[in-house]
């Protein structure tokens, strides 16, 4: 249950309860800021090597280079916006036909690296004034063979680091105090490398396209440690954000990742087989993740045929693209309309694993004619219920929901007098993100790889959701189990099948997903029929589905083990259910799932419900007490199984239905 103020808690359970719920629109999915990208600048640039970056001042730097005469060009824009000139373009000198470019900023101080004629001197010119001018080229090494890909990042401390790649090795090289050390190549391994990015964070996170030893086409992304989360001078491994099987035509290339609100990527899908096509995709990390995690909402197509991808920067308030004939700029803080004097009424169905809401807004003037920004498909609706308190207007940060679609309803007649124009907004919870996630291919992870919470994770994140937990039982962090989501699979249906396997349950908090043990034990939190009154109530008792449960699991270790109610069986026999999962290699584990599928039995033994007026913090899975005397409970113990909030200006009501289940 969230946690409520002692005023609201007071005003909740007072008879002369007054409703006051919060109800926001925000362009936003899953927290994350939805980039809605302008395009400033369109020009007959050809698409080939190119980059951008922004210094400490706002400008916007970028290079390219020309295709047919390997011209590298450098432009500065100085207050960059709807109204600039991205046209003109410096030339800068003749550079390599084979190499790629990099672009790095930070402060005062731009660098921009290339590659000479020979394709092997690698050149860095460098501007103190914000990419107004440049000096001299500076050599930083002689490589050993044909130079391909570039990127670079300054660290907090104005170390530069520069990463190029030969062949399928990556390699990195340092300018400490001024001075260029000796590069060092990688410790990964890779057939051939088709781009490289770069950021800092603490660290050096890259992104790198490239192709591995079996064939398959990848976008990995690493660290090169700077000491946050990976040691100094080291690499961690590569981390799978996306494959291509060879045999698709399917090829990654030229990535760009930058930090301007949360990690976002670019790189180049491009296919080649009947009806090519090149086009950059992208994705972002997740809120609070850290990039060595590899958290990545599922890659999305942008609208542009490029084989060379777009570059990102950002500066102030404003993210940006980048590519040789084109500018974009998008707002990094989400629009967004607060409609709370406008809500008529809502219904909100909360269940173990679906969550919707339809919210009634008046329209009688037209006043969401269209409906204006930013109503939108897929945008963040956050429901805050509360009540007038002795302190004011208090509320709890209840769910999220994320738009699904609208309506508009137009009575006639003496229904306008009970029911006017109204604009009715229909949406659903993180399940409906989860729901529309569908696997792109075949995911596999091998018996012994990875546990239950970190597949959890991987599927929350694909549908740019954040996973974590308030209690969990050992089979979540200790069952590795093999584990496939075929292509067309949703996100949610994979989750409850891995959620099946143990008896862990989860719940959502806007776009945060929790999971709980949830135990006989357990104490409970809020107390209803006292001074929280109930308005109206069923209460149900039934046999269980299953009280005696087979686990048959690895036939060489395990070949059966049985869990049983006595008591149960005692009253109405055996109802026998049985599992088979070769993930199941120890007695304990199988033990653990028999157990976990009695504990779901009992909790789902009883049943009924409660009518009471709106409590704001009730959320899934909470144990509450519950007090009717005709009923014959005195403080008995139930599991909160679904949740039903209805608000009604017209007819009054503010109420909360609470489905109940045992402990």
């Amino acid at each position: 249950m969230r946690t409520l103020s002692s005023t609201l808690l007071a005003a909740q359970k007072s008879s002369t309860r007054l409703p006051y719920v919060k109800l926001e629109i925000l362009d936003r999915v899953a927290g994350i800021t939805r980039l809605n990208w302008t395009r400033l600048y369109s020009g007959s640039e050809p698409d080939f090597h190119h980059n951008a970056t922004m210094p400490g001042d706002g400008s916007l730097v970028r290079a390219r280079v020309d295709p047919s005469s390997y011209q590298l060009y450098r432009q500065r824009v100085a207050s960059p916006g709807p109204g600039s000139d991205f046209s003109p373009w410096t030339g800068v000198c003749t550079v390599s036909s084979t190499s790629g470019i990099a672009l790095t900023s930070r402060g005062f101080r731009v660098l921009l690296f290339y590659v000479d004629t020979d394709q092997r001197t690698i050149l860095v010119r460098e501007s103190t004034n914000y990419g107004a001018t440049f000096g001299s080229p500076t050599s930083i090494t002689i490589a050993a063979s044909t130079v391909g890909w570039l990127a670079a990042a300054i660290n907090n401390s104005d170390v530069v680091c520069l990463f190029y790649s030969i062949g399928g090795t990556v390699y990195t090289v340092k300018r400490t105090g001024g001075s260029w050390g000796s590069p060092s190549a990688w410790t990964n391994s890779a057939a051939a490398i088709t781009g490289i990015g770069c950021v800092y964070q603490g660290d050096w996170d890259l992104a790198i396209c490239g192709q591995d030893s079996a064939g398959n086409y990848k976008v990995w992304t690493c660290v090169y440690g700077d000491g946050y989360y990976q040691s100094p001078g080291t690499w961690s491994g590569l981390a799978e954000l996306t494959v291509a099987s060879p045999g698709s035509n399917v090829e990654f290339r030229c990535p760009y990742v930058n930090l301007p609100d949360v990690f976002r990527i670019f790189f180049v899908e491009k296919y080649s087989g009947t009806a090519s096509y090149s086009h950059p995709y992208w994705s972002h990390s997740l809120a609070t993740a850290e990039y060595i995690s590899n958290l990545w909402r599922e890659p999305v197509p942008f609208n542009l045929t490029s084989n060379y991808g777009l570059a990102l920067a950002h500066s102030g308030f404003y993210s940006w693209l980048s590519a040789p004939s084109g500018v974009w700029r998008a707002a990094l803080l989400p629009s967004s309309v607060d409609v709370t004097d406008d809500i008529i009424g809502l219904i909100a169905q909360t269940d173990p694993s679906s969550g919707k809401i339809q919210i009634d807004l008046r329209n009688d003037d037209g006043r969401y004619s269209g409906p204006p920004s930013p109503i939108k498909l897929g945008s963040e609706v956050l429901v805050s219920p509360g009540y007038h308190t002795a302190s004011g207007m208090e509320m709890s940060s209840g769910p999220a929901y994320w738009i699904e679609g609208w309506t508009y309803r137009f009575p006639v007649g003496a229904d306008q007098r009970v029911c006017p124009n109204t604009f009715v907004i229909h949406a659903s919870d993180a399940w409906g993100l989860l729901e529309s996630w569908k696997a792109r291919r075949q995911f596999v992870w091998a018996s012994g790889s990875v546990n239950v919470f970190q597949l959890l994770n991987f599927i929350m994140a694909r549908a740019g959701l954040e996973l974590s937990s308030f209690s969990n039982s050992d089979a979540l962090v200790n069952l590795y189990p093999a584990f496939t989501i075929n292509p067309g699979e949703s996100g949610r249906s994979a989750m409850l099948r891995l959620l099946s396997k143990v008896p862990d349950v989860l719940f959502f908090r806007g776009n945060y997903g929790y999971i709980v043990n949830p135990l006989s034990s357990d104490s409970s939190i809020y107390a209803y029929g006292t001074s929280h009154a109930i308005l109206e109530a069923e209460y149900a008792k039934r046999a269980r589905e299953a009280n005696r449960v087979q686990v048959f699991g690895l036939q060489s270790s395990v070949a059966m083990t049985e869990d049983w109610d006595w008591e149960e069986i005692d009253l109405v026999y055996d109802r026998l259910a049985q599992v088979h999962d070769i993930n199941l290699d120890t007695a304990a584990e199988a033990h653990a799932r028999g157990e976990a599928m009695l504990r779901h039995a009992a909790i789902e033994s009883t049943d009924g419900y409660i009518v009471v007026p709106l409590n704001c913090g009730q959320e899934l899975y909470d144990v509450v007490e519950i007090t009717d005397a005709l009923a014959g409970l005195s403080a008995a113990k139930r599991r909160v199984l679904s949740l039903h909030h209805l608000y009604d200006t017209h007819k009054g009501v503010y109420n909360l239905k609470v489905s109940l289940g045992g402990v």
